[in-house]
């Protein structure tokens, strides 16, 4: 029986919430553990939606909690203990200690394959934990592993151990070209990322054979990937792609639903017209939101801004350049209201470039979801 622990983290946000919709449709058999690292200051319709997804999983998701304070929510806790800093882009401690530290605590020291919801159309790779009992897949993406497995497997110095393998993986389905490839060194001129695409792009499913091959033939120098210890890996076959409007459909098409702040609202300023919601899932007063996200807080739970100008004292705000209650002065809030409109005008110009796959009007994530292993 496999000691392996299969994980799924909820952030509350649509990826990670369409992530374990789509494991329980196509991976029933694993047996996957899900969690949500509760911060105290989410929005209502985040743990509506968590309530949701446990109804449609058919069980709990863990709750998990950094301070175990019957009297303040763990974000309080911590502010405390760090003297009123506010968090920021440049000192995430609410990152390290209300997600990452009670994932960790979680999982212990057990071997864990976690299972990260960044979508195909998504240009980035998401946080990997430095501990190695714990792998990251990524399922919605083409290249479903992280970044450290993929620059073990294609290392220059690995080549002839993955040539062997390759060899007996492929008498039944022979590729010269894939063979072309996998035996062509990395270079100056030819990149990591341009072998594996290739790779990739030729037979997606043979290249994940490929890999889960390496990892068990090389468990004792690979860092020993709790992946190495499985006898099978359903996800191998997999070579779907998942992108934004597939989020979406797997969301309503369950009955779980989108989070009721992912939907636009309209506005008007100066007889223009516009549209705004939030973006990401997280705590309501994120750093990372735009200032058109403020705004929207302002206007839809007033209650909850003014929560989130009362932590702004002592010098800390939650913006570099202005305090909360200057950002929604009158004045302040119509220029920002125009200029996000030109903006959304112009990405929408953008987005028509067959270049470019999906350009938002805002930078769109799952807040802290990228703490999610």
């Amino acid at each position: 029986m496999t000691l392996v622990r299969h994980v799924l983290g909820i952030s509350g946000g649509k990826d990670s919430a369409a992530l374990a919709i789509y494991m329980r449709q196509r991976y029933p058999e694993l047996d996957i553990e899900y969690y949500t690292c509760d911060t105290g200051k989410e929005l209502d319709e985040t743990y509506q939606l968590i309530k949701n997804l446990e109804v449609y999983l058919g069980k709990s998701i863990t709750l998990l909690q950094a301070a175990n304070q019957s009297t303040q929510d763990p974000f309080d806790h911590y502010l405390k203990l760090y003297g009123g800093f506010l968090p920021s882009s440049q000192s995430r401690w609410c990152t390290k200690k209300l997600k990452l530290e009670p994932f960790e605590k979680f999982v212990g020291t057990d071997p864990v394959i976690s299972y990260v919801g960044i979508r195909g159309d998504e240009d980035r790779e998401g946080y990997i934990s430095k501990k190695t009992n714990i792998q990251s897949i990524f399922p919605f993406r083409k290249n479903i592993w992280s970044e450290d497995v993929v620059s073990k497997v294609l290392a220059n110095t690995n080549a002839t151990a993955l040539a062997a393998l390759y060899g007996s993986l492929a008498q039944t389905r022979p590729n010269d070209r894939f063979t072309e490839i996998l035996n062509k060194p990395l270079s100056f001129s030819f990149p990591q990322a341009q072998k594996l695409n290739l790779l990739l792009d030729l037979d997606t499913r043979l290249f994940n054979e490929l890999v889960f091959a390496f990892l068990k033939q090389t468990r004792a120098t690979t860092g020993n990937y709790p992946l190495a210890q499985e006898p099978t890996f359903p996800l191998i076959d997999n070579d779907e792609v998942l992108v934004r409007d597939d989020i979406f459909r797997l969301l309503e098409d369950s009955g779980v639903g989108v989070p009721a702040y992912y939907n636009k609202l309209d506005f008007a300023v100066n007889g223009k017209q516009g549209q705004y919601s939030r973006s990401r899932s997280g705590c309501y007063f994120c750093f990372y939101q735009q200032k058109i996200e403020w705004i929207w807080l302002y206007e839809q739970h007033p209650d909850r801004f003014a929560k989130a100008v009362a932590y702004e004292k002592d010098g800390y705000t939650w913006n570099d350049d202005e305090t909360l209650e200057d950002m929604v002065k009158p004045a302040r809030m119509q220029s920002i209201k125009e200029e996000y409109i030109k903006r959304t005008a112009r990405n929408a110009q953008k987005s028509k470039s067959p270049y470019l796959l999906d350009i938002l009007a805002d930078a769109e994530g799952e807040g802290c979801a990228a703490c999610f292993i």
